[in-house]
């Protein structure tokens, strides 16, 4: 499987954004968020707090723009994700928006389900 370029990627929905996501993130063993001076930034939707995540460098630095300009991107390993951040989140009641992009807010989901889907899907590529 080849990764789709930035351009296709643009044009996905927010469920075909979230599969690219678990896939990605599954396949390289890592997460990215941006960081800025006071650490991870949030982003807040009608109903939750959360934390945006992305497959890629790339996608994470296009999103840091206008008030996010001075962001940083950073990668966590989905060992130190699965350890530290999952439990983090969940006590703090904060869910995860997946993959926000130009023109789409990302899928919300809460912390545990994204851990058992990236599970599930390193499971399947292991078994490969």
């Amino acid at each position: 499987m080849t990764t789709p370029d930035f351009e296709t990627i643009q044009k996905y929905n927010a469920e075909q954004l979230y599969s690219h996501f678990v896939s990605e993130a599954a396949t390289h063993k890592q997460i990215w968020i941006l960081t800025d001076e006071y650490g991870s930034v949030m982003l807040n939707t009608d109903d939750e707090d959360c934390v945006p995540v992305w497959p890629s460098k790339e996608l994470a630095e296009a999103w840091a723009t206008g008030e996010w300009s001075d962001c940083k991107a950073e990668a966590i390993s989905l060992k130190k994700w699965h350890s530290r951040w999952t439990g983090g989140l969940e006590e703090d009641g904060f869910a995860v928006v997946i993959c926000p992009i130009e023109e789409q807010d990302g899928l919300v989901v809460y912390p545990e389900e994204l851990d058992k889907a990236l599970e599930k899907k390193a499971r399947k590529l292991a078994d490969k």
